[in-house]
């Protein structure tokens, strides 16, 4: 869907964006949990949503995230993408965005944050632009302003970042870099 596409609050919303902020599980995983014989967890993360966080990172965009597990392959696939801003084992994810919006000196209008179940609602409503994944939890999808139309773990990432950089008229231009 390219950003015109949208509707125009959306649009205005996300032009507003300086920190984007991700859950983990059911967002940029498919929220199913794998564990090996010996007790190690195991993640799928998709391709295409590492490369839209990617691209928000290297337009000037923050990416964070903030789960309430705690996982070393979260920890090692951040590394990866540059994600500075990686908050694990979060029980109130509300007051972790919270120390985020201060320590970055952010209003939460500049603030997306995108989620799949209950305990990311508290923090979904404080931002200025709150983001259900296509399969997230009935009265997360209602509290949200948009859905994805994939799932978490599955581009529903990409969605947004994409979003994010069309609403910002900064889109085309990495188009025309990717094309040469």
């Amino acid at each position: 869907m390219l950003s015109s596409d949208l509707p125009s609050d959306i649009r205005e919303r996300a032009a507003r964006i300086r920190l984007a902020v991700f859950d983990v599980d059911g967002v940029l995983t498919d929220g199913r949990l794998w564990y090996t014989a010996d007790g190690h967890e195991l993640k799928a993360f998709h391709a295409l949503d590492g490369l839209g966080l990617k691209r928000l990172l290297a337009n000037g965009i923050e990416v964070a995230v903030i789960t309430a597990r705690m996982s070393h392959v979260v920890t090692e696939r951040m590394a990866e993408l540059g994600v500075a801003h990686v908050y694990q084992d979060q029980n109130n994810k509300l007051a972790c965005l919270e120390q985020l919006l201060h320590a970055l000196k952010l209003e939460p209008e500049q603030v997306a944050y995108v989620g799949d179940d209950l305990p990311d609602l508290a923090a979904m409503r404080r931002v200025g632009f709150s983001v259900a994944v296509a399969n997230a939890h009935a009265s997360v999808r209602e509290h949200a302003n948009w859905r994805t139309t994939l799932c978490g773990g599955a581009g529903a990432v990409r969605e947004v970042c994409d979003l994010i950089l069309g609403a910002q008229g900064l889109a085309d231009a990495e188009l025309a870099a990717f094309l040469g």
